[in-house]
């Protein structure tokens, strides 16, 4: 069986920083691209980072450019995404996604393209 399970979600402040990361076991994923997508209350889930299966490429979603890094350690089939100067807007459930196929080329940002996904995790943002 296939899990992705996440941790370090939490409660911040306006500016403050978190680091998000997800597991993988049950089969590798170092050939799949992987991302973060999220999902804030009454909006649709959204894309926002990748990080590639071949060079570590990473795509980010305008809105956490600069702020956001996503990061992956293949031989532990771990992914982060280390967050700072987080907003209000960041607010959010975030989930980590595997690639549903894999050595797919291209910067892969559509929800329908993956095949695995965390259970989420909160993340919130005071003002």
């Amino acid at each position: 069986q296939v899990t992705l399970v996440e941790s370090g979600g939490g409660l911040v402040q306006a500016g403050g920083s978190l680091r998000l990361s997800c597991t993988a076991s049950g089969r590798t994923f170092s050939t799949h691209n992987m991302a973060w997508f999220r999902e804030a209350p009454g909006k649709e889930r959204e894309f926002v980072a990748v990080i590639r299966w071949s060079g570590g490429d990473t795509y980010y979603a305008d809105f956490v450019k600069g702020r956001f890094t996503i990061s992956r350690d293949t031989a532990k089939n771990t992914v982060h995404l280390e967050m700072n100067d987080l907003k209000r807007d960041d607010t959010a459930v975030y989930y980590c996604a595997a690639d549903l196929r894999p050595m797919r080329m291209g910067a892969v940002t559509t929800a329908n393209d993956y095949g695995y996904w965390g259970q989420g995790n909160q993340v919130t943002v005071s003002s």
